[in-house]
């Protein structure tokens, strides 16, 4: 792993395991600020069992065994155990290689032809207690394709977590965790003020979110404030009897490929590029 440290916190980074973040942790208490990872957890060589990792070309699941790209129909097959559906793009499944770093920055690089060609660079920073995540990618195919973007945190959670993100509405799923329409919050999913997590499993985009979150950890005496740019939707999963939950930035819905208009997603010309940036600030109490 890759340390990366400034004078509040410690970034682990694991490059070659999906271009992951394998833990962040406040420097003098080492309490956990992500989701730590333990060695067994690295051993797997698993991103779904580390800190962070970044959904490229496309977040969540995509139906139908692929989608149409201007070019023609492209085929995609499940790409995780127990999952019947395509997910979180090709990314998090391929080593990235470290292409700079100092004490406190780290540029991550992966050079892929799945689906299609592209290039993903993750630059990563620590500042004050500060961490910056800027995923960028630019499209290296002869033929124009769809894209889309994420970022996959995962956080811990305590019966006096918080969560605090604006938004005006969620997208309702058909029971195959694929969406079909846009509705209205209900009253137990709205996070306009800091709320605690739902007991039952939400695993859904939330749309029309300002890019911005509070995530408060009242038992530990912090609180993580938030800010995306280019990610105008969150998807919140938050298992039952976990001790984790998910608040992913991301550019689209889920399925975003076969519903109307393609909300979120960005058709790419070759050498077009298309940035998501994502950052938690560590507050003390």
């Amino acid at each position: 792993m890759l340390i990366l440290q400034d004078r509040l916190t410690r970034l682990a980074l694991a490059p070659e395991i999906g271009g992951s973040l394998a833990g962040w942790d406040v420097l003098d208490s080492g309490r956990p600020l992500l989701r730590p990872a333990s060695a067994d957890d690295l051993a797997s060589g698993s991103p779904r069992r580390l800190a962070c990792y970044p959904l490229v070309p496309w977040s969540n699941r995509i139906d139908r065994g692929g989608f149409a790209n201007p070019d023609g129909w492209l085929a995609l097959a499940p790409n995780s155990p127990g999952e019947p559906c395509p997910i979180h793009g090709s990314a998090w499944q391929q080593p990235w290689t470290l292409a700079e770093h100092d004490a406190r920055h780290a540029c991550l690089v992966l050079d892929s032809l799945s689906p299609f060609p592209y290039r993903a660079e993750q630059r990563i920073g620590l500042d004050e207690g500060r961490l910056d995540l800027e995923l960028e990618v630019r499209h290296l195919g002869d033929t124009p394709a769809w894209y889309g973007l994420g970022l996959h945190p995962y956080l811990p959670r305590t019966a006096a977590t918080r969560l605090q993100a604006l938004a005006s509405g969620v997208w309702h799923e058909d029971g195959r965790r694929l969406p079909e329409r846009c509705i209205d919050l209900p009253a137990d999913w709205d996070f306009s003020e800091p709320s605690a997590l739902p007991q039952a499993t939400v695993d859904h985009a939330f749309d029309g979110w300002d890019g911005r979150c509070r995530i408060l950890q009242a038992d530990a005496g912090y609180a993580l404030e938030c800010r995306a740019e280019g990610a105008g939707l969150f998807l919140l999963y938050t298992p039952q009897g976990r001790e984790f939950f998910c608040f992913e930035p991301v550019s689209h819905p889920v399925n975003a490929h076969h519903l109307p208009g393609r909300p979120g997603l960005r058709l790419l010309e070759p050498g077009q590029r298309l940035r998501l940036g994502w950052s938690m600030h560590y507050r003390p109490w």
